[in-house]
């Protein structure tokens, strides 16, 4: 985790003290069930529960020296627990395994991760439909393979936006509930030593499902398609981004990140206003998504458990969820704040000379009478010049002085194949499938 890049409440879950917290809950509760069952004296969890009521008591400092000598994390944990509580405490772990309060524990941080990264997404969501809606029917050039193809507008680009970041919201939630599962089931997950009531009592205190097979860890499948789904909101923040990023040259400017005063852009060169922004927000996407292959690795584990998947996880877990949380509220600033340029837009959809036309003349002479090759082969003809001369020469003005489309299609009619707002005609069925009515 890097603090450059990470914001507070995302960062707190992964804290050591935090763990360690949970750890004593999974603990303590299981030790409350037990009491029930009668297996262990219902005084060991109210010794437990008392002691945690009397104040803050997680010392992460002494649990890492008790590591040190057992190089077993868990076992630390229990041991410090045990000197800090007194002799009840001798009953906790009663028919655990370490996976048990490990995997757990990873349900319960991957949810309150997904927690804040769907409001993430929601803060998002609401910051992309404000600028739809102001954008509506904003006239802008839409583009394939980087060349003027059509016009659109700059609401239909933002709503596109709103809707995949919608599917991602949607991925995210079914995600949060697929790995937000308890496993307290001991050794090789068959419950020989530890009642299945115990698990179901601390998945309910937790707001946790039960795992039906953990096979003593729970199957990693849950986790990789969790980290799978970061991936893809990962790649669909660096889609934007690369949006913006090629809206803001200079070639372009259409829209650029907001230029707050006394911000600079480059140390040599007093003129330029970068998209640093967006272009760290490209490269937070790859850092979220190299997150994605070792979650999928850890799915292969040896027979009931190993521990392979568990390195793996204290870094991903932390990095990929601490990352997106920082982009998604980047990204979020970013259109909050863009700045918009129609009047650029709208320079940029002549500076072809018409060309963005093309389509509607091929069209209305196909209905004339003319083969689709011809009416193809007439108005490339005509393209080509206008194309050859920068956008100098009007195709209107071209197609009108050819006689082959002239003999077809009269001046007036070729005027209308040229109006902007014909493309525009959908536009509220698609905000409507979009935003609803």
């Amino acid at each position: 985790m890097v603090p450059r890049y990470a914001r507070p409440a995302m960062t707190a879950i992964w804290e050591p003290e935090a763990r360690y917290r949970i750890w004593f809950e999974i603990e303590a509760h299981a030790t409350e069930k037990l009491g029930e069952l009668g297996v262990v004296p219902p005084s060991a969890a109210k010794a437990l529960w008392d002691w945690w009521a009397t104040g803050p008591k997680i010392d992460v400092a002494a649990i890492d020296a008790i590591e040190a000598v057992t190089k077993h994390d868990v076992i630390a944990f229990l041991d410090w627990v045990a000197k800090e509580v007194g002799p009840e405490a001798r009953f906790m772990h009663q028919g655990m395994t370490s996976s048990d309060v490990l995997d757990t524990t990873l349900g319960v941080q991957l949810t309150q991760a997904a927690d804040i990264l769907i409001a993430d997404l929601d803060a998002l969501l609401e910051a992309i439909k404000r600028r739809a809606i102001e954008h509506k029917y904003t006239p802008t050039i839409g583009r394939s393979h980087g060349i003027h193809a059509e016009p659109t507008t700059f609401g239909l680009k933002l709503a596109q936006a709103y809707a995949e970041f919608a599917r991602c919201r949607a991925r995210l939630v079914s995600a949060r509930a697929e790995v937000a599962t308890c496993a307290i089931s001991g050794a090789v997950g068959t419950f020989a030593n530890i009642d299945p009531a115990v698990e179901a009592h601390v998945a309910e205190k937790l707001g946790l499902a039960v795992e039906p097979v953990s096979t003593q860890v729970i199957p990693r499948d849950r986790h990789a398609m969790f980290f799978a789904v970061l991936g893809v909101i990962a790649s669909s923040i660096e889609r934007l981004a690369t949006e913006v990023r090629h809206l803001q040259r200079t070639e372009v400017l259409e829209a650029e990140e907001y230029f707050s005063p006394g911000q600079k852009g480059s140390s040599a060169m007093p003129h330029k206003r970068n998209p640093v922004l967006t272009e760290n927000l490209t490269g937070l996407a790859r850092v979220v998504r190299s997150a994605v292959t070792p979650a999928l690795e850890n799915v292969a584990l040896w027979h009931e458990r190993d521990i392979s998947h568990s390195s793996v996880e204290r870094y991903i877990g932390p990095d990929a969820t601490i990352t997106l949380d920082f982009a998604l509220a980047r990204l979020t600033g970013v259109i909050d704040k863009l700045l918009v340029y129609p009047e650029r837009m709208q320079k940029n959809l002549d500076r072809m000379g018409g060309l963005v036309h093309s389509q509607r003349v091929l069209l209305a002479l196909t209905q004339a009478g003319l083969t689709r090759d011809d009416s193809y082969r007439l108005v490339q003809r005509n393209a080509m010049q206008v194309w050859q001369s920068d956008g100098q020469l009007s195709l209107l003005e071209l197609l009108k002085a050819d006689p082959e489309v002239s003999a077809v299609m009269s001046a007036q009619e070729l005027e209308d194949k040229f109006n902007l707002d014909y493309h525009f005609k959908a536009v509220d069925t698609i905000f409507a499938r979009v935003f609803g009515e």
